[in-house]
């Protein structure tokens, strides 16, 4: 309604009746709105099926130079946005994540949160030689720049990267999913793993909680991705064995490791890996070792199926982190190590 006010200019005034109930509801009342990257397209659904809602309408207009531009088929005004992407190379599926939440930003979204099950450029966390770049934090600068309020991940390849953020940083275990796993495997004389001396806090939290022994192996490198020399400090004669690190790239580590225990006298080694990146000729380094089996989520969609590898959905712990974020319920009981 247009009403002149004592000075003869004009105003506008909501009428009372026109104020409702749906007015004052609060932002924490209004259902979040879930979206995905098409990269991880698959797990964003199994998380939307979890959580109970169905996944936003996203539409994505490509160029013929490569060039592409996503946009929300629904408002997103005032609401809780989840935006599900994993950032695994190439760099196109971290720039989709950066244009989804630099979209929702501009539709005057209230929250946006980067759901990101598989934290990308996360091995280039330190200056380990001159004039190199650390990756990590640039990233974590550009997810900020981008509108991001909030990040949501799994086992970043080092902890630390949480203090690279201004914004609340929720780093989930992928030990959460996996020892239910462990535990059903029913193992005698189990011996948990590091492939590294990186991984070790990992592997002791482990034997923490299933009350197992530790042992670490010692690796030397010649360059990235290649192995120089590996050792083994601890005995696995007569033990069954599981190696858990946070992923597996080209498969050297883990391989050369399993066959390693094997012939120092293990009954079996199993692997866990959060995230199963597998790029290269990693498949068939899997086929060909001694490993009996290798556990993975699916933080990154697998390229092949084969029979050594099992995946152990993260949708389930991500949807329901997700819903006490909504409710700002505390996210502590999630933390098993």
């Amino acid at each position: 309604m247009i009403l002149k006010n004592s000075q003869n200019k004009f105003i506008f005034v909501v009428p009372k009746q026109h104020i409702t109930k749906q007015n004052h509801m609060s932002y924490n009342q209004l259902e979040p709105k879930l979206f995905a990257c098409e990269q991880s397209i698959v797990l964003a659904e199994k998380i939307a099926k979890e959580y109970g809602t169905d996944l936003g309408k996203v539409k994505i207009t490509h160029f013929s130079d490569g060039e592409f531009q996503p946009a929300f088929e629904e408002s997103v005004r005032g609401r809780r946005v989840f935006i599900i992407g994993s950032t695994f190379p190439t760099a196109d599926n971290l720039m989709e994540m950066l244009l989804m939440l630099d979209a929702a930003k501009r539709a005057s979204a209230r929250h946006i949160t980067a759901v990101m099950p598989y934290f990308g450029w996360a091995r280039q966390d330190r200056k380990d030689k001159p004039r190199v770049a650390i990756g990590a934090k640039l990233v974590a600068n550009l997810l900020q720049a981008a509108g991001a309020t909030r990040i949501m991940t799994m086992d970043l390849h080092a902890d630390q990267i949480q203090g690279f953020f201004e914004k609340p940083v929720d780093h989930l275990f992928g030990s959460t999913i996996f020892l239910s796993y462990i535990h059903g495997l029913d193992l005698d004389n189990l011996t948990i793993a590091s492939p590294d001396m990186g991984g070790s806090k990992r592997a002791y939290a482990y034997s923490k909680f299933l009350g197992s022994d530790v042992v670490i192996c010692y690796k030397q490198r010649k360059k990235a991705n290649v192995i120089g020399k590996m050792e083994l400090i601890g005995d696995v004669r007569g033990k069954n064995v599981i190696l858990v690190d946070d992923m597996i790239d080209t498969g050297g580590t883990l391989t050369t490791a399993a066959d390693l225990m094997m012939e120092r006298g293990a009954l079996s080694v199993r692997a866990i890996c959060t995230h199963p990146i597998l790029s290269g000729n990693a498949y068939e380094k899997i086929e060909k070792s001694k490993l009996t089996e290798l556990i993975v989520s699916d933080t990154i969609p697998l390229k092949k199926d084969i029979s050594k590898i099992k995946v152990v959905s993260c949708a389930p712990l991500f949807a329901d982190v997700m819903h006490k974020v909504q409710t700002n319920t505390s996210i502590s009981d999630q933390f098993l190590l």
